[in-house]
């Protein structure tokens, strides 16, 4: 049986990454850094395996979601052009 994915909260998350608070945000927002999951009323943090899969390859990473826009954006231009 695998282990189960832990999840860890900010603090750690600006320890793994060396990452700003403000600059973890906005690559949220962006699509390029994994978003946090709610874990209560007032908690959320971040699956390990995100994070991990995110420090091995920050560059490649991209949330799928973004994906899908990217395309979508560039079906548009190449329509335009």
């Amino acid at each position: 049986m695998s282990e189960p994915d832990r999840i860890i909260r900010l603090k750690t998350v600006l320890a793994r990454t060396g990452l700003s608070r403000s600059t973890i945000y906005r690559k949220i927002a962006e699509g390029t850094f994994p978003a946090q999951i709610k874990i209560s009323v007032n908690g959320a943090g971040w699956r390990v395996s995100d994070v991990n899969r995110w420090v091995g390859d920050p560059v490649a990473w991209q949330t799928v979601s973004s994906d899908c826009e990217t395309n979508e954006h560039q079906g548009r231009r190449r329509s335009l052009g």
